[in-house]
């Protein structure tokens, strides 16, 4: 069994769009309002994780599309990367999808996708796996495809001989449904009170107040 490290590298990886919908839902901010890099210090902290580097991944839309987020987005990925965050992005795709009204009619809407944010993820968690390049994976996301990658993690860490763990973060709270982390994974729990003090203030966009405020 190979020897738990005392001090473990960490990197941190964050999937933008998955981490938003599960703090709306949890918390009720409608707005993407986390301070990435002070959320990733305070769970890393209380777990005694040493903190390497820092991923963020998200989809943004073309300005054409949504001129609001489209600007919201750069700005924001903008500050991340002065701070030393490492950030991916890639343009969201729309498609017309159907959705059955309770009068038995149907409306279409336009609905945003990402492509390839979690293929990149994936990639990027297993290579630096690979390149001994951290201990820790802490995956700030719920997306179950991830688990593949849990998998392959502990393949990995039997190979090589030594000791790599992947942890999946996520908010949690009465309202939330969703109390599951990534299969194969250890579950690491975001409560209200550790979310609101990693709160970024900075105004990027033409966001309401009310979206960015506790």
């Amino acid at each position: 069994m190979p020897k738990e490290p005392e001090i473990k590298r960490t990197y941190v990886f964050v999937d933008g769009q998955n981490l938003f919908h599960a703090v709306k839902d949890a918390f009720g901010y409608t707005y993407p309002n986390y301070d990435v890099k002070r959320l990733s210090e305070a769970v890393c902290s209380a777990r005694g994780l040493s903190i390497e580097k820092i991923f963020f991944y998200t989809g943004v839309p073309e300005a054409s599309d949504d001129e609001k987020w489209n600007s919201f987005w750069n700005a924001k990925l903008a500050n991340m990367g002065r701070t030393g965050i490492n950030t991916f992005s890639r343009a969201l795709r729309y498609r017309n999808q159907n959705v059955k009204l309770p009068d038995g009619s149907v409306f279409t809407t336009l609905v945003a996708q990402e492509k390839g944010i979690d293929v990149r993820i994936a990639l990027d968690i297993v290579r630096f796996a690979r390149e001994g390049f951290y201990d820790v994976a802490l995956v700030f996301s719920q997306d179950q495809d991830l688990s593949e990658v849990a998998d392959e993690i502990k393949s990995i860490s039997k190979d090589q001989k030594r000791w790599i763990k992947v942890a999946c973060a996520y908010p949690v709270s009465p309202t939330y449904s969703n109390r599951r982390g990534i299969n194969g994974t250890e579950w690491v729990k975001i409560d209200r009170e550790t979310y609101n003090s990693c709160i970024d203030m900075r105004r990027y966009g033409k966001e309401n107040k009310k979206d960015v405020l506790p």
